[in-house]
């Protein structure tokens, strides 16, 4: 699944739409990530938010802010706090856990009352990993395309759910394109991704996930 979304390495631009009761407000956004090492996110729109940036080396996140030129290190702590007060987290958007390296999976069921089968695998932590789900639960396609993930905290109660619908192809790969997350205490809010362009397997510039270019865009 990750692999599908990802691929090796990637860069493109994306709305994010933040949706609550009362208001709403849209984030314009480019990212590129050579994988699993680095991330870099720029927002680029509104007015008042451009130019504020997120960069990920390794197990270690900072955040960008051009109007105080202000870089913070993101302590490990915050990493599950919400990004830009979005209902995605810093390690949603970054992507410093691994799906596929700090769980174990198992199939738990299958339907194939739809045109494509999917398949409901149960994640569990492994020993030792930096987590803090106490399971995930995927539902994924059989053609790797992901449905939803549904993220579980202490007691096994679920925290969050994502979505992921509107299949297109891009740059010739069958992806889904727009993604929705929602806070199961807050059902009447939610951060929409839309992904608006993407590249995949594009050469990466090492000195592009530095922070340097964090706080002096080229």
């Amino acid at each position: 699944m990750e692999q599908t979304l990802w691929s090796d390495s990637n860069h493109g631009q994306y709305l994010m739409r933040i949706e609550s009761e009362y208001w709403t407000r849209e984030l314009l956004l480019e990212a590129w990530m050579d994988r699993p090492e680095h991330t870099l996110i720029r927002i680029h729109s509104p007015k008042k938010e451009a130019g504020i940036g997120s960069l990920r080396i390794g197990d270690a996140m900072w955040n960008y802010l051009p109007k105080v030129d202000r870089t913070i290190k993101i302590p490990p702590s915050m990493m599950l706090q919400p990004w830009m007060g979005s209902n995605f987290s810093n390690d949603d958007l970054v992507k410093e856990s691994s799906f596929v390296d700090d769980y174990t999976h198992e199939l738990a069921g299958v339907d194939d009352s739809g045109e494509v089968t999917v398949y409901r695998v149960v994640s569990m932590p492994r020993p030792n990993a930096p987590v803090v789900w106490s399971r995930l639960e995927f539902e994924i396609r059989a053609d790797a395309i992901p449905v939803a993930v549904a993220y579980y905290g202490e007691r096994n109660k679920i925290v969050k759910r994502l979505t992921y619908d509107q299949v297109k192809t891009m740059d010739g790969r069958r992806i889904p394109t727009r993604w929705t997350m929602v806070d199961a205490d807050k059902p009447t809010a939610r951060t929409v991704i839309l992904i608006e362009s993407i590249k995949f397997d594009v050469p990466m510039d090492e000195a592009l996930f530095s922070l340097r270019r964090l706080r002096n865009p080229e």
